[in-house]
């Protein structure tokens, strides 16, 4: 954009934090906002009173790239592959725990969509962050675990790798399928990367600032680097971004109907 650019991390709630300062900044093309899915699918489901609308409240420009989340298991469970753990899982109702991230997050929509597909009965235990969660996975207190960082004990041999959570395969691991590829067919929970503006972005700058986004996203050194993190370019019109939202919105509202008690807070 021949500028400097300064990077404003606003830790706390999710990312919630962030977005809602945004929506308070000048439309000007100098305040934006790079965020997840988290902040504005998830919370519009779990959040019972979020303080920003996550379409209205804000100018799409582009999803930067998508990536899935990794389901691995503790390697003493008896299951080579994803047909072997179904049909374990749904043997041993109820006496299989997943761990998450916490209630709501990504990790347990993840794990209750399973279940339904699956026709398993898997016991959610929520932690705070995936960390804690993956550190029982390994010592056998929880067997399951729907996480995005898991390459480093996949690597290590320390879990069993069944599948991706995403439409597509992890650039890191092209030759693991998809959970839809193994059997679990239409499984899809994908998770995106996207750049926002405030409300009111004049178009000429809303235009500008999504051509160079895919400018930037066609650099083989960026493709690379993301790649390297699981994550699988897209780049897309503003048009797309919010039908994007919108779909993926109902998809965790019905998700989130199936789950005992519900799930917002």
């Amino acid at each position: 954009m021949g500028q400097p650019m300064v990077i404003d991390n606003r830790a706390g709630g999710g990312g919630r934090i962030g977005s809602d300062a945004v929506t308070k900044m000048a439309p000007d093309g100098y305040n934006l906002l790079m965020t997840t899915n988290g902040t504005h699918t998830y919370m519009a489901v779990t959040e019972k009173n979020l303080s920003y609308d996550p379409i209205n409240d804000f100018t799409p420009i582009s999803l930067i790239g998508t990536y899935g989340l990794l389901m691995v298991i503790n390697p003493t469970v008896p299951a080579k592959n994803l047909k072997e753990f179904i049909a374990f899982a749904q043997n041993n109702r109820s006496k299989i725990n997943y761990a998450s991230s916490g209630m709501g997050s990504g990790l347990h929509f993840a794990g209750e969509l399973f279940n339904a597909m699956a026709k398993t009965q898997m016991i959610h235990v929520p932690y705070k962050g995936s960390g804690p969660g993956m550190q029982d996975v390994l010592a056998g207190v929880c067997q399951v675990i729907f996480d995005g960082a898991a390459k480093t004990q996949i690597d290590a041999g320390k879990v069993r790798f069944l599948g991706t959570t995403s439409a597509v395969r992890d650039p890191r691991f092209p030759d693991m399928p998809t959970l839809s590829e193994s059997g679990l067919t239409g499984y899809d929970l994908t998770y995106w990367v996207g750049l926002f503006g405030p409300k009111g972005l004049p178009l000429d700058v809303q235009a500008r600032l999504q051509a160079a986004v895919k400018t930037t996203l066609a650099d083989p050194e960026v493709q690379r680097k993301l790649n390297g993190l699981g994550m699988t370019l897209v780049g897309s019109t503003p048009e797309q971004m919010v039908k994007e939202i919108r779909v993926e919105t109902e998809k965790l509202r019905a998700i989130a109907a199936q789950i005992p008690g519900g799930i917002q807070q």
